[in-house]
Formats: C-alpha cells, sequence, structure tokens
C-alpha cells in the first residue's frame, strides 16, 4: 500500500508577526502545534471545530500531514504568507 504525501504547504505557514513565527493554520491565529496537542488528548473533530470554528477538515488534514513531514524528515519550512498591499505600508 502506498502513501500519497498531502500538501500542507498552502494551508501551514510562518509569519514572524503571527504566534512569534509558529507555523499556523494560514488566515487564522490557530498554531499547529494547538491542533496536535488538542487531537493528542481528544480526538474527537466536533469539539475542536466547536472550539476552533475557522478550522476546517483540509486545515487539520494539512496539520497532520505536516507533522507527518517533521516526523520523516521531509518538512520545507512553510511558506510565508504573501503580504497583502493594504496590509504593509509603503515606502516611497
Amino acid at each position: 500500500m502506498t502513501h500519497e504525501h498531502l500538501d500542507y504547504h498552502e494551508r501551514i505557514v510562518t509569519d514572524p508577526e503571527i504566534m512569534v513565527g509558529k507555523p499556523t493554520v494560514k488566515g487564522t491565529r490557530i498554531p499547529v502545534e494547538l491542533v496536535l496537542k488538542h487531537l493528542a488528548h481528544n480526538p474527537d473533530l466536533n469539539e475542536l471545530f466547536a472550539a476552533y470554528p475557522r478550522l476546517t477538515v483540509d486545515d487539520v488534514k494539512a496539520c497532520l500531514a505536516y507533522a507527518l513531514a517533521l516526523v520523516e524528515g521531509k518538512a520545507a519550512a512553510p511558506r510565508r504568507p504573501t503580504p497583502s498591499r493594504a496590509a504593509r505600508p509603503s515606502h516611497a
């Protein structure tokens, strides 16, 4: 049986200005670490989604894929989100 690696690169990001640069779910301040801790203590997705309504099943899969890649030694650093023009002051 072959296992296809899930791609976490579009959903897991790092930004030094968000959660001190810890990997987070893109568009949130929810660290991957928090999702993994929650699942380790209580694997009930309904409770996870009740506590963090912005999370999706695909977000959770991305967190797990990122953790798997780390364990396997195959993880690439999460990318930084592309800053929007409104979010960055222009330096003219």
